[in-house]
Parts: structure tokens; sequence; C-alpha cells
């Protein structure tokens, strides 16, 4: 018995292990065997550290109301990316629930915003803040359908070798800048200062949130994740009251959050056909 135990496990670490030198196999022949195929996802990384550190410039320029509310114009910017760029036919009542959608999210985030307190800037910094929110839209609405037409385009690798062809780049891009912003501190506190369980869920969530709209992307399109992210606030809000009680919701958010469920039924409508009249 105990023989047939030992032979069990043998066998098992041989297929993990048989799986795993494959998995590098393929990773290796796909991500640095094929440069041409990896290259053109440096220009969605380096666009997604862009944003991320555009975001801590709207905030230091801009209250979190006037932020929140500029920062859906990237729904518009993205269909309209999408619209030129992967020759996507968005049809007259589904701009009309994009247009639903994105007042719907600002009453929602407006609601969520309240009382909350202005960041003090100075009288010359209001157009600074409102062009980096600006470029953030353009660089996310450019960078996601950049990434969509690369998944649905660009050959036939799986969904796993385009996330990590992304994270060749996304990684050096984001140490660098890391070391600009914070280069000092890290050499003084070092890099896990400050870290805790609480900051390392939250890593893991990022991530798992980002393979979830890889799958997003590739399997729908960066409409549809817009309308998810929308849904996911209004969910969000909902659960910050049910269970921390940290939100008050107000008749602001309720018809915010109407005006969400109905663009998101209002873009998945597609009218009858006319019927032949029958002479």
């Amino acid at each position: 018995m105990r023989m047939c135990q030992e032979l069990s496990c043998r066998c098992a670490s041989s297929r993990a292990g048989s799986s795993t030198s494959q998995t590098a196999a393929v990773l290796r022949r796909e991500v640095l065997g094929q440069p041409w195929h990896t290259l053109p996802l440096a220009v969605p990384s380096f666009l997604y550290t862009i944003q991320n550190n555009l975001v801590f410039v709207a905030l230091t320029y801009l209250d979190a109301p006037t932020f929140q509310v500029s920062y859906q114009l990237k729904i518009l910017v993205t269909a309209l990316m999408s619209s030129v760029m992967l020759k996507r036919r968005v049809r007259p009542l589904q701009w009309l629930a994009l247009l639903t959608l994105v007042v719907g999210v600002c009453l929602v985030q407006l609601d969520r915003a309240d009382g909350a307190a202005a960041s003090p800037r100075g009288p010359n910094n209001y157009p600074l803040g409102l062009l980096a929110v600006l470029t953030l839209c353009l660089s996310s609405g450019y960078a996601g359908v950049y990434f969509e037409r690369l998944l649905k385009q660009g050959g036939q690798q799986p969904l796993s070798v385009r996330n990590v062809q992304l994270a060749v780049f996304s990684v050096p891009f984001s140490a660098a800048a890391v070391v600009l912003n914070d280069g000092a501190a890290i050499a003084r506190l070092g890099f896990f200062c400050g870290y805790t369980r609480y900051t390392w869920t939250v890593v893991v969530l990022q991530a798992l949130g980002g393979l979830a709209v890889s799958a997003t992307v590739k399997y729908a399109d960066n409409i549809l994740k817009g309308f998810a992210t929308s849904i996911s606030i209004v969910l969000s809000a909902l659960f910050s009251w049910a269970y921390l009680g940290d939100v008050r919701l107000s008749a602001l958010f309720g018809v915010g959050a109407l005006l969400v469920v109905a663009a998101t039924f209002l873009y998945g409508y597609s009218p009858p056909p006319p019927r032949s009249k029958v002479e």
C-alpha cells in the first residue's frame, strides 16, 4: 500500500514538473522567440503606466467630485476609438445608451463624493488638472482599444501569453516610474515599507481584476467593459452602504443607479426588423 502511494506521488510530481517545463517552453517560444509579436505590447504597457501616474496628477489639482465626473469621459472616448480603430458600428440608440451611462455614473459618483473635502490647489492649477484628466481619458481609450485589436487580430497567441507579453514591458516601465517618484524613500526605507496584509490583499485583487479585464476585452469588447465597470461602481456603493455603513445613499444615487441599469439594457436592445407587407 505504501509503495503504491509513493508511486502515485512520484507520478504526480513528474506530471507537475512536465507541465511546468512545457509552460516555460511555450512562454520562451512565444515571448522571446517571437519578438515581433511581443514588441507591439510596449504601446499599451507604456500608456497604462502613464495613466497610473496621471491619476495622481489630476487628483493633486482637482477636487474629488470634479475628477470623478470628468473621468467618465473615457466611456465616450473608448466608444469613439472602437468605432475608428476597429471599424465597429455603434448605432444611434447605443450612443444614446452611452450618454445615459455617463450621466448615471456621474450622478452616482457625485452622490458618493458629497461632502468630500476639496484638494488644495493654486488658482492656475485647475486647467492643468483638467488637462491631465483629458490626457488620461484619451490614453485609456486608445490603450484599451489597441490591446483589444492585438488580442483579436494579432495572431493566435493564448490570452495567458498576451498577459505575460504585456507584463514584460509593464514591469520595467512601472519600476522606472517608481524610481523617479519615490526612489529616495525606497532607498531609505525599503521597497515594502508600509505594506500590510490589507496592502497585499489589494495587490492580489488588482492582479485578478487585470486578468478579468483582459478576458473581457478578448471575448467581449471595451465598451461592454465600460458598462461592467459602471455597474461595479454602483454595486460597490451599495456594498459600502449595507456592510460598512460609511456611505449615505440619496435620491441622487437612486436616479444615477437607475440610469446605469437603463443604459445597460438600452445598449443591448435591438429593435425588431420591420415586417414586410404581404399583398
